[in-house]
């Protein structure tokens, strides 16, 4: 009976049916105009500037519902630079000679990350995938291995990727049925933050410094549940980032610098998440 939709009994026709008869109807000068066409199929209506409300709201709403209804109760987030070569590989995006130098040398952090990612999605089995599931950006580096470590040992893995100016796309390995696109960063930062059960990490860039401060200032203000913020390199992020200091100047508390756990492995992220959510490695994922 065509009036009977998942969600109960519907009587009026869905927009999915009206959409294709819309699209059907003779060709005219009235059906060919603009002021002709659906609303919510309107293209070049939905992105007038007076319609950045329901683009905000859409692109909230849209990864919500699908990461829902694949189950997906919590994550552990991998921020990171795009710039990191794997082990190996060429540091392409090096400007100079030590640029390529150091790029080099951070490709142990792709390795690190990659293999985080395994441990996380291990774990992630015990609940079917709904716990500890590894979300990204979707992008390449650190981003990618996260992604690849999840695609290692088989398991599922988010990609939040951002529209840019320049030509970009997801690595290959994020799950296709969870690889989003978005125009605001704001909402794209939201998703991220909705899930987190634990906030990795690794070094990168200004995006990467952009996502760790907001996270480090979501949770010293009380606005978000206080979850493991763990730095991947030490000696990077004690050069990149003097919390010490800011503490000293007094324009942040004495002991906000505790708000953040230093390692340098994997091993010794996920060590920290066992400790902080007393996990238990023996049990079948439930804390």
């Amino acid at each position: 009976m065509s009036g009977r939709k998942r969600d109960g009994w519907n009587p009026l026709p869905h927009s999915s049916e009206d959409l294709p008869r819309a699209r059907s109807v003779p060709s005219t000068p009235q059906t060919e105009a603009p002021a002709y066409r659906l609303a919510w199929a309107d293209e070049d209506f939905m992105t007038q500037r007076d319609l950045r409300p329901v683009r905000l709201q859409l692109e909230l709403l849209k990864p919500e519902m699908l990461l829902t209804e694949y189950g997906i109760s919590s994550t552990v987030i991998m921020f990171g630079g795009a710039r990191i070569p794997e082990p190996g590989g060429e540091a392409w995006a090096a400007k100079n000679e030590t640029q390529k130098k150091n790029l080099t040398e951070l490709s142990v952090i792709y390795a690190e990350a990659r293999r985080f990612a395994q441990l996380c999605s291990e774990h992630a089995r015990r609940s079917d995938f709904q716990e500890f599931v590894v979300v990204t950006g979707g992008g390449p580096g650190v981003m990618e291995a996260g992604n690849r470590g999840a695609h290692d040992v088989g398991a599922p893995s988010i990609g939040l990727n951002i529209v840019l100016p320049h030509e970009q796309a997801p690595n290959v390995y994020v799950t296709p049925d969870l690889c989003f696109n978005f125009h605001y960063f704001a909402i794209r930062k939201m998703h991220f933050i909705m899930r987190a059960k634990a906030v990795t990490v690794f070094p990168g860039g200004f995006g990467t410094m952009d996502e760790v401060f907001e996270t480090l200032t979501l949770i010293q203000t009380g606005r978000m549940e206080r979850v493991p913020v763990i730095l991947f390199g030490k000696s990077f992020w004690e050069k990149a980032i003097n919390t010490q200091f800011l503490a000293e100047q007094g324009t942040i508390s004495p002991d906000d610098p505790d708000l953040i756990t230093y390692v340098d492995t994997a091993d010794e992220a996920w060590a920290e998440i066992v400790r902080f959510y007393k996990l238990d490695e023996t049990d079948n994922g439930d804390e």
